[in-house]
C-alpha cells in the first residue's frame, strides 16, 4: 500500500468563493465595488512589524538544546541549528530573548517534528524541517505563534458548529469527540491544549473552582534537584525508595544548600557590581542610615578559604549542627569549622529561631588556634574534613527568602512572564508558570466573580453572598473527644445555612485524629477497632450534611498518632512525609460521601462542579487550585514546641526575652547591652513592616507595643520561610525520607501555607507574599463551648472564626 500523503491544513485551504451578494453597489457611477463589504468576512489580524536580527547559531544553542534535547530527547544538527537562528532572528527580532518569544518557537517546532515522527535528529536538509517553519511563519504574527482565539477566528471559515465544539473542549483540557480536519503536525499551535478560551466554558460544570481544584499528595510530587553546572532544576532519575543508600542523604543535604545558595546569590543584596569596590569588610550590621549602597553587598567565603587567613572578616553560609565534642559547628559543600555564637547577635534581633539542621548566614572572624597551626591544616587540607581553629560569628540571621513572582519570572499587575526564574519548570505536576500560569487567571477571573450583596437578615445586615472559592480549615480533630464532634458539627451547621451555591470548594480536616496513638496499644486488636470506630462516628456526623457532602472535597491530612505510624512510633516524630491513613479505618466516611452523591441530580452535579468526594492525603499535602495560580500547602506538626526545645539561645537586649524559656543542646550565649539593629538581609526586612497579621484582634496590631501572640506568630512564618523546608532540623530530632524530601521544599514560595500546630497561637500571617494561617486545635482550651476554624478565601487573606455548641 502507498503511504497516504497528509492533507493540507484546513486553515490554508483555499476558501470557497462567496455567493453573489444580493445588495447592490450604492454609488455605480463613481466604480464603488458592489461586493465592498462582506457581512460575514474576517479581515485577517494586523500583523505587527519585526525588525529582523542576524542571530548567531551559538547564541540560540543553549535555549534549543533545553527545549530540543532536555525536553523532547532530540538531537539538533549544526544545519538544523543554523536554520532554526535564520527563522528566530527573521521573526522573532530582538525579543526573541526577553519577551520569551524563541521559547514558544522552538517548543512548537519540536512538537510538530515529534507529531510527525521524524526521528531522534533533527536535519536542517531535511524537507519536514522546511516544512514545518513555512507553516509556523504563516500562523505568527509580530513574532509570537498565533494561539488560542486567533486559531479559532481563523478556523471560524473551515469548521462546522461540531468542529469548534471539539476544539473549544480541546483547549478546555478536554478529549474531542473526533479528529479535527488539520494536519497533525498543526496540533502542537494551542500550546499543550491547555489554552482557554475567552468566551464562557461551553460546559457549566467546568465553571466552578472545585473543578480546577487538585489535591496533591507528597509522593506524587515531581522529585527535582538543583544542577549547580547548568543552574537548572531537573528530575531525579533514581527510583525513590523508602530504605535507599546512604548516598541519598548526601543528596538530600547538598540540593537543600544548592537551593538555598542560588536564591541567595540572586538576592540585589549578594550581587556585587563590577565597577565599583568594597572599601570596609561588609557586614550584616548596617549603617545608622540603613541604606543599601554598592558598598555595602555582601561575599560568601567557602569555609575551606579560610585556611591561613587568621583574623580576617568573612561571612559564611552553612548548614548549623552539632559536633562530635558537642560544640555547634557550621559546614558548606568545602568543609567544617567549629562555631561559637556566645557573642552572637541576631539580625534583626529575635526575629527568628536558629537551631542545628537549619542553613543559616554567620557573619565573624576566623580565629586559628595556636595549636593547630601547621599540624592541623595538613589533616584536613581545607577540603571535606574539620578546619582547624573557629569561626567567632558576631552576627547570624536566616537567608533571606525569595517571593514567588521573583523565582517563577512574573512581573507587572497582569501577571505578565518575563525571561528571568524557573516559570518553565513544573513543581507539582500541574502545568508551569509560562505554559499555562497567564491561562489560568483569566480563567479564574471568569470563574470567581465578586459577591454578590444578599438579603438583609438578623444577624448581620449588610451580609454578602458568599464566595464557593473558599477553603475552610479544621485543624486537630480528636474524634475520641465527643466535644470535638461536637464542634465540628456545629461548624457544618454553619455553612450548610448558608445560600444555595456558596458552599466552600473544600474542606480541610487535618489530625491527629485520635489524642493519643491508640495504634500502639496492647491487646489482640492493638487497637485498630477503636480507631476504627472513631472514622465511623465522624461519618455518621457528615452524613448529617448531604448538600455539603455533594459540593465539597474533604481533605484528611493525619497525624503523628495516626495509623500505621503510630503503631511503632507510638506518638513520637515519624518520618516526612508520612503517608495517608489506610482506607481500611475510612470505609465508612467513604460510604457516607457515595450516598449523598447518589441522591444528587445531574443538572445540580453540573451546578457544583460535580459530587463531592473525600481525599485521604499525605502530610505535608499540596492543594492546587487553577493549576499554577494558587498553590496551598498544608502541613501538621508541632514546630513551634520543637523550635523551643532545640533552639540556641542568643544574646538579646529585650528584658523580656528569658519568656521564651528555650532549651538549648550546645552551649549558650549570655545577656548583653547589645545594640538595637533593624538591620535584615531581605531588603532590610521589619517585623512590623514586612508582615500583615489578621488576628482575632486586629487593634492590637497598631498598638506601639506588639502583641506576644503576634510576635511568635512572626518569628514562626520568618523561620519556616527564610529556611523555604517544612523540616529544619536534625534527622534525630525529625526524621524525612531522603527520597521524597523535595516534597517539603518551599521554593518556590506557595501563595498560602496551613500550619496546622496547636502549640502555636492561632494567627493569619502575610510575609512576602505568602499566606500563612495556623488554626490552633478545634476545641479552644481555656473556653468549653468554643469552636476555632480558619476560613481562607482564594487569592485573599484568612480569617479566625469561632462558634458556640
Amino acid at each position: 500500500m502507498h503511504a497516504r500523503k497528509p492533507q493540507a491544513a484546513s486553515i490554508f485551504a483555499p476558501k470557497t468563493p462567496a455567493p453573489a451578494n444580493p445588495i447592490p453597489s450604492s454609488s455605480p457611477a463613481f466604480g464603488t465595488p458592489a461586493h465592498s463589504l462582506k457581512p460575514f468576512a474576517v479581515a485577517p489580524p494586523t500583523k505587527a512589524t519585526i525588525l529582523p536580527i542576524l542571530l548567531p547559531p551559538a547564541t540560540l544553542r543553549p535555549l534549543a538544546f533545553r527545549t530540543f534535547t532536555k525536553k523532547h530527547s532530540l538531537t539538533l544538527t549544526s544545519s538544523a541549528l543554523q536554520e532554526l537562528a535564520t527563522f528566530i532572528g527573521r521573526h522573532c527580532g530582538s525579543g526573541w530573548r526577553e519577551e520569551g518569544l524563541a521559547e514558544k518557537v522552538l517548543e512548537e517546532v519540536a512538537k510538530s517534528w515529534k507529531n510527525r515522527n521524524g526521528g531522534v535528529i533533527v536535519d536542517g536538509a531535511s524537507a519536514e524541517l522546511k516544512d514545518i517553519l513555512k507553516t509556523l511563519e504563516g500562523n505568527m504574527s509580530g513574532g509570537r505563534v498565533a494561539t488560542g482565539r486567533e486559531l479559532n477566528r481563523q478556523n471560524s471559515l473551515v469548521l462546522d458548529s461540531s468542529q469548534e465544539a471539539d476544539l473549544s473542549n480541546t483547549r478546555l483540557g478536554l478529549r474531542p469527540t473526533k479528529t479535527l480536519l488539520r494536519d497533525d503536525s498543526n496540533t502542537s499551535f494551542g500550546m499543550s491544549g491547555l489554552g482557554v478560551q475567552e468566551e464562557e466554558p461551553e460546559d457549566e460544570g467546568l465553571s466552578h473552582p472545585r473543578k480546577w481544584l487538585k489535591v496533591i499528595s507528597a509522593y506524587d510530587q515531581p522529585r527535582l534537584l538543583y544542577n549547580v553546572t547548568k543552574k537548572h532544576f531537573e528530575k531525579d532519575p533514581s527510583k525513590p525508595s523508602l530504605m535507599p543508600p546512604a548516598s541519598h542523604k548526601t543528596t538530600l543535604f547538598r540540593n537543600r544548600y544548592n537551593v538555598v545558595h542560588q536564591r541567595l546569590l540572586r538576592n540585589e543584596s549578594f550581587q556585587s557590581s563590577s565597577v565599583t569596590t568594597t572599601k570596609a569588610a561588609p557586614s550584616l550590621k548596617r549603617s545608622a542610615s540603613s541604606n543599601l549602597t554598592a558598598q555595602q553587598t555582601y561575599k560568601i567565603t567557602p569555609i575551606s578559604n579560610l585556611l591561613g587567613r587568621h583574623g580576617s572578616h568573612h561571612m559564611l553560609l552553612g548548614l548549623l549542627s552539632v559536633l562530635p565534642t558537642g560544640n555547634l559547628g557550621i559546614n558548606d559543600l568545602t568543609g567544617t569549622i567549629s562555631l561559637d555564637l556566645s557573642h552572637a547577635v541576631a539580625i534583626p534581633e529575635d526575629s527568628a529561631w536558629f537551631t542545628p539542621g537549619m542553613i543559616v548566614l554567620v557573619d565573624g572572624v576566623y580565629e586559628e588556634e595556636e595549636e593547630s597551626t601547621g599540624k592541623g591544616l595538613g589533616n584536613s587540607n581545607g577540603v571535606g574534613g574539620i578546619i582547624g581553629g573557629r569561626f567567632q560569628g558576631f552576627f547570624i540571621g536566616q537567608p533571606p527568602c525569595e517571593k514567588r513572582k521573583a523565582t517563577l519570572g512574573v512581573s507587572g499587575p497582569d501577571d505578565h512572564t518575563i525571561g528571568g526564574g524557573f516559570g518553565w519548570i513544573d513543581f507539582l505536576g500541574v502545568g508551569s508558570e509560562r505554559a499555562v500560569g497567564p491561562k489560568m487567571r483569566k480563567l479564574e477571573r471568569r470563574i470567581v466573580r465578586q459577591p454578590r450583596r444578599s438579603q438583609p437578615s438578623t444577624l448581620d445586615p449588610d451580609a454578602q453572598v458568599p464566595s464557593c472559592a473558599r477553603v475552610v480549615v479544621i485543624g486537630e480533630l480528636n474524634l475520641d473527644q465527643p466535644r470535638a464532634l461536637q464542634a465540628l458539627r456545629k461548624i457544618l451547621t454553619v455553612y450548610s445555612t448558608e445560600p444555595e451555591g456558596s458552599t466552600p470548594m473544600s474542606f480541610v480536616l487535618v489530625g491527629n485524629f485520635t489524642q493519643h496513638a491508640v495504634m500502639a496499644g496492647g491487646g489482640a486488636s492493638g487497637g485498630s477497632v477503636e480507631y476504627k470506630e472513631y472514622f465511623d462516628a465522624l461519618a455518621s456526623v457528615l452524613a448529617d450534611f448531604p448538600t455539603i457532602l455533594q459540593s465539597a472535597t474533604f481533605a484528611f491530612v493525619p497525624g503523628d498518632n495516626d495509623g500505621w505510624a503510630s503503631s511503632f512510633g507510638g506518638g513520637a516524630a515519624v518520618p516526612l512525609p508520612r503517608k495517608p491513613v489506610p482506607d481500611l479505618f475510612t470505609s465508612r466516611v467513604r460510604r457516607a460521601f457515595a450516598t449523598a452523591n447518589a441522591e444528587l441530580s445531574a443538572a445540580a452535579a453540573a451546578k457544583v462542579g460535580g459530587g463531592g468526594e473525600a481525599v485521604w492525603t499525605s502530610n505535608p499535602a499540596r492543594l492546587s487550585v487553577f493549576g499554577p495560580a494558587h498553590e496551598i500547602v498544608v502541613f501538621r506538626d508541632d514546630m513551634s514546641a520543637r523550635l523551643r526545645r532545640t533552639a540556641v539561645r542568643l544574646k538579646t537586649s529585650r528584658p523580656d526575652a528569658e519568656e521564651e524559656n528555650q532549651e538549648n543542646e550546645p552551649p549558650t550565649a549570655t545577656a548583653s547591652n547589645g545594640g538595637d539593629d533593624d538591620i535584615d538581609m531581605a531588603n532590610a526586612l521589619d517585623s512590623t513592616d514586612a508582615m500583615d497579621v489578621d488576628t482575632l484582634k486586629p487593634s492590637a496590631a497598631a498598638e506601639p507595643v506588639v502583641p506576644h501572640d503576634v510576635r511568635s506568630a512572626r518569628k514562626l512564618v520568618k523561620t519556616v520561610l527564610d529556611q523555604g523546608y517544612l523540616c529544619p532540623f536534625r534527622h534525630a530530632i525529625r526524621p524525612t525520607h531522603w527520597d521524597h524530601a523535595t516534597a517539603l521544599h518551599l521554593y518556590p514560595l506557595p501563595t498560602a501555607i496551613v500550619l496546622a500546630d496547636p502549640t502555636a497561637p492561632p494567627f493569619c500571617v502575610t510575609y512576602e507574599g505568602c499566606h500563612v494561617m495556623n488554626p490552633g486545635a478545634v476545641l479552644v482550651a481555656g473556653r468549653r463551648g468554643v469552636g476555632r476554624w480558619i476560613e481562607y478565601e482564594l487569592g485573599k487573606t484568612g480569617r479566625i472564626r469561632e462558634c458556640l455548641f
